[in-house]
């Protein structure tokens, strides 16, 4: 556990040291390049918030493109600021173009500020809700849309009843038919029936259903 606390003191000791030099070497460079007073200690506070904006873009995982480019940006503010004040500038005499990149620098960060805090892209969450949600038109659409009629299923198929043959009668048994219904009508008083009829000639069914129907 101590050892532990003393590797995050360590840590966070070297991070301070880094911190308090950068910012001291920016405004140096700011204050050499013109830019005095309250105003030379602004651009150190602009290059820090920067790198804090840059770096949390890149620890949500939104849009890493865009967070490694401003966060390389504004390192490469600080890091030259560092190598500047390392005895390699003339702080007396800055040439114009650095007096050109600290007149420009606020405008600079300003834009990288607004793009990295205010320009997250849409998350999973919205576009889902976006993508359920169904307007009123899509309601009214559905609501006057026809039921889908079910199918029904087909009927079995039915074999045909094969019809059976006509049956041919010779007109003698026709006419002697003829007469033994009219003899069985005089007798009992009513017409004939189709069994009687058969059995009366001796025919089989189908012929005599036949001799019925032409009586």
């Amino acid at each position: 556990m101590r050892a532990h606390l003393a590797r995050v003191d360590a840590v966070l000791v070297q991070a301070v040291i880094a911190a308090a030099l950068s910012f001291a070497h920016l405004h140096d460079v700011a204050s050499a390049a013109g830019q005095d007073g309250w105003k030379a200690w602004a651009y150190p506070v602009s290059v820090d918030l920067l790198l804090v904006a840059a770096w949390r873009r890149l620890r949500s995982g939104d849009a890493k493109a865009a967070g490694w480019c401003w966060f390389l940006i504004a390192l490469a503010a600080s890091l030259g600021a560092n190598v500047a004040t390392a005895g390699l500038l003339d702080l007396d005499h800055v040439p114009a173009w650095l007096r050109i990149l600290v007149a420009g620098w606020p405008a600079v960060a300003f834009l990288g500020g607004t793009l990295l805090v205010h320009s997250s892209p849409t998350t999973h969450d919205e576009t889902s809700d976006a993508v359920g949600q169904e307007t009123p038109e899509d309601i009214e659409d559905q609501e006057d849309a026809p039921d889908p009629t079910p199918e029904l299923p087909a009927p079995p198929a039915v074999d045909p009843v094969p019809v059976p043959p006509p049956v041919a009668v010779p007109a003698a048994l026709v006419e002697h038919a003829r007469k033994v219904a009219a003899e069985h009508h005089a007798r009992t008083g009513t017409a004939i029936d189709t069994p009687t009829l058969r059995a009366r000639l001796g025919v089989p069914p189908p012929m005599a259903d036949a001799i019925a129907a032409q009586l």
